[in-house]
């Protein structure tokens, strides 16, 4: 074999080795493409995941609590003692010794309601408690039992009047003049204080409890919750107080017992 040869197959061999190592590259450069493509689909599909959960739909509908905006309870000034509280009542849970806020007769009858239905029996799917307290001017105001039962049927106990059953019970309703607020519901997600003032027949808002009128101060779990009243989520043990009028009052909280 002649030199020239020999240098031409030199050559040839070493432009193979280029292209080899260039193919080399690209497939290194369409792997990492790839994998980076990958990636951005990913995280598209995390944004978005958020994005939703955080807007309170789809979330909502799992039973998500929607993230709420709460400011520190000095931001209200000087707060007058909560009074002592009432007496235990048949859930044991003090009920306060005061006139109801407003009674039952202009509750829901049986209809669906914001979407809750009233059914013959609980439902246990989603079951837990909050508890709601009312002051107006000052004063405290009961939660009447019976809200969310059509057709109550009271029973008398050592400890008060315990609303067992009647018609039907919506997934919001309540057994005693309390505050407890059970919520026992065939789907989970998050249930507002709005709906329970609907089945209430009440309304509720920035300048309303009920039959009260004037600015409307609302604590959630001892702060101060800013935006409207009826937005706020009936959480697990979630300590609710309303107030209308002044001076305010600190917040109020009870003991859950076992089983609630």
């Amino acid at each position: 074999m002649s030199k020239a040869d020999r240098n031409g197959q030199t050559a040839r061999a070493k432009i193979a080795r280029m292209q080899a190592l260039e193919a080399q590259r690209r497939r290194r450069r369409n792997w990492i493409a790839g994998i980076g493509a990958a990636v951005l689909v990913i995280l598209t599909i995390t944004g978005i995941t958020l994005a939703v959960t955080n807007s309170g739909g789809p979330a909502t509908a799992r039973g998500g609590t929607p993230e709420l905006k709460l400011a520190a309870l000095s931001t209200l000034g000087t707060l007058q003692p909560a009074p002592a509280p009432g007496p235990s009542g048949p859930e044991d849970v003090p009920v306060p010794a005061a006139a109801q806020l407003a009674s039952t007769a202009s509750g829901a009858t049986g209809r669906p309601t914001d979407g809750i239905s009233c059914q013959t029996t609980e439902q246990s799917l989603f079951h837990i408690h909050a508890h709601l307290t009312i002051f107006i001017n000052s004063a405290p105001r009961q939660i009447p039992a019976g809200i969310g039962i059509p057709g109550a049927q009271s029973q008398t106990t050592a400890s008060g009047a315990f609303i067992g059953g009647g018609r039907c019970l919506y997934w919001l309703h309540t057994h005693a003049a309390d505050g407890i607020v059970h919520i026992e519901s065939p789907i989970r997600r998050t249930f507002t204080l709005g709906e329970f003032f609907d089945e209430w027949g009440q309304p509720l808002g920035p300048d309303r409890i009920g039959p009260a009128t004037g600015h409307v101060t609302a604590l959630y779990n001892g702060k101060v919750y800013q935006g409207n009243p009826r937005d706020i989520p009936l959480s697990a043990h979630a300590q609710i107080q309303l107030e209308s009028g002044t001076p305010l009052i600190a917040p109020q909280a009870v003991t859950f017992p076992g089983g609630l």
